[in-house]
Order: structure tokens, then C-alpha cells, then sequence
């Protein structure tokens, strides 16, 4: 079911436009030239150089909050498509004062546009869309096109963590990372073996309660 637009929707959005970059028309037709191109300045947007990491599909943004608060040392960038859900956690980084996150509201397709090469130390893949038809591999967040996007973006040895309740999606993850060369250095289901700092995010929450495994998997990039 299609979730109801909030109220206030567009001007929430212009209140929080200091710490978010919002997805305009030509993101939302996915019409972006591969020529047009206006990458962003980290540096000057957390007025610091600082270790920078991802987190893709943030949603309301409970994990990316607690890790900033957790680390901040540590300058985080959320990315999340879906308006009517990152306005969510654009609010609260607002209430809370926090100021080492930065939110891009677009899809991961169009990210190249606006981020540079050797830009992060680590990825988080939370929960990500298994998408399991076969029709739709193409546009799973671990397919090799997007592993081959990672690499650009992220340092030589950086990482990306990910974590999935689907054992499908597991599999299909581990053959991706291994087919584009990253190195697996973890994967567990952190149920039966668990981490001593794990942040829960809401479907982790969701997920748990219904008894099912939490799937982890660290992989390396080497370029």
C-alpha cells in the first residue's frame, strides 16, 4: 500500500535544506545526464576533513542518528529516495543538534552525479530491497553494477557493511561481492552469533521479534 503523503510535506523540506541535498524532478525521472554532474563538497558542508561514511536507503534514519551521536568524530552522509520518509529523520537530526549528518533524498542510481571518487571509508547496505524476482536483479543494491559504483566511491581498503533478514538475498550478496573481487572478511547471522556494538535499526526491530536471522557481511574493497 502506498504510503499517504504528510502534511507540509515541501515546505518541512525547505526548513531542512541545510543539512539535505532534495530530490528534484529530473531525479525523479531518473533522467540525469551522464555529462551533468555537480559533485558535492563534504569538506565544506561539515566544515571539517573528517572519515566520511554511507549509508544507503537510511530511512527515517534511526541508525544513522545513533551512529553519528555514537562517533562524532566520524562525519555520516544518508542517502534515502523516498521524501515522505527522510523527512522523518531530517526533523530529528534537527531537534537533536546534530551536525555530522548530511542527507541526500534520491536514489541510489543518481548518486555518481553527486559523489566524488575516494570519498568514504565504509558503506552500510541496511535491509536494502531483496527484490527477489528474477526480473528484478539488476536493481538489488549488491548487484555488481552497484558494487562497481561502491568502488568508485569508497577508498582503497574501505569496507561495506551489510545486513539483510533474507538468506536469499545473503547468497546473492556473497556471489556479488566475490564476482567484482571484494575481499569477505565477515559474515554471520547475528542472531546465533552476535556483536558486542550493534546498532538496531527499525526493521532489524521488526525482524527479530518475528524470531527471524539477521544476516551481516563486511566486504572489503580492493582496487
Amino acid at each position: 500500500m502506498r504510503m499517504r503523503r504528510k502534511p507540509h510535506l515541501d515546505e518541512r523540506l525547505e526548513a531542512c535544506l541545510d543539512i539535505c541535498l532534495p530530490m528534484d524532478l529530473e531525479n525523479k525521472n531518473m533522467k540525469v545526464s551522464a555529462g551533468m554532474r555537480d559533485p558535492l563538497d563534504f569538506d565544506a558542508i561539515f566544515g571539517r576533513c573528517a572519515e566520511r561514511r554511507l549509508e544507503i536507503g537510511c530511512g527515517k534514519g534511526k541508525f544513522v542518528l545513533e551512529s553519528a551521536q555514537r562517533e562524532p568524530g566520524v562525519d555520516f552522509v544518508a542517502v534515502e529516495k523516498s521524501t515522505n520518509v527522510v523527512i522523518t529523520a531530517l526533523e530529528e537530526t534537527k531537534r537533536l543538534g546534530i551536525r555530522n549528518v548530511y542527507y541526500i533524498n534520491t536514489a541510489a542510481q543518481v548518486l555518481p552525479r553527486y559523489i566524488r571518487e575516494d570519498t568514504f571509508d565504509r558503506i552500510y547496505l541496511n535491509f536494502s530491497n531483496p527484490l527477489p524476482k528474477s526480473g528484478c536483479a539488476r536493481q538489488r543494491l549488491t548487484h555488481p553494477g552497484f558494487l562497481e559504483m561502491y568502488k568508485k566511491f569508497l577508498k582503497d581498503g574501505g569496507e561495506i557493511w551489510q545486513k539483510t533478514d533474507s538468506a536469499f538475498f545473503y547468497e546473492f550478496s556473497l556471489e556479488s561481492f566475490k564476482e567484482c573481487g571484494y575481499e569477505i572478511i565477515e559474515k554471520r547471522d547475528i542472531t546465533k552469533e552476535p556483536l558486542e556494538e550493534n546498532i538496531v535499526t527499525e526493521h532489524e526491530e521488526l525482524f527479530m521479534g518475528r524470531g527471524l536471522p539477521i544476516y551481516r557481511i563486511v566486504a572489503k574493497c580492493r582496487k
